[in-house]
């Protein structure tokens, strides 16, 4: 398993409707990819932004990345959105749970 961590701060006055409405079909689109597993976000309070995603492979994941529609949305969250980011790309060591009763 490949996991994404995706840290970033907006830009001032972004337009969030926009922004939300780009994330979900990026959502749908990510989702409907082959090797996709799961997809978080989580806001802390200083601004940072963060989305931990999860593929089966790098094969899948570049398959994702390189998506037509994923790039053009890449430039634009350059453009318009985010003020900075950061992606780090992990392979998975170890991976297990603790059902719940």
């Amino acid at each position: 398993m490949v996991v994404i961590v995706f840290r970033s701060r907006m830009k001032p006055n972004v337009d969030m409707n926009a922004l939300m409405q780009i994330g979900q079909r990026m959502y749908e689109l990510a989702t409907a990819m082959p090797g996709y597993v799961s997809y978080k976000d989580f806001a802390s309070e200083d601004g940072e932004n963060v989305s931990v995603v999860e593929f089966e492979s790098h094969e899948t994941l570049a398959a994702w990345r390189e998506h037509p529609e994923h790039k053009a949305v890449q430039q634009r969250g350059r453009d318009e959105f985010f003020s900075e980011y950061r992606i780090t790309v992990c392979d998975s060591v170890r991976d297990y749970r603790f059902p719940s009763s």
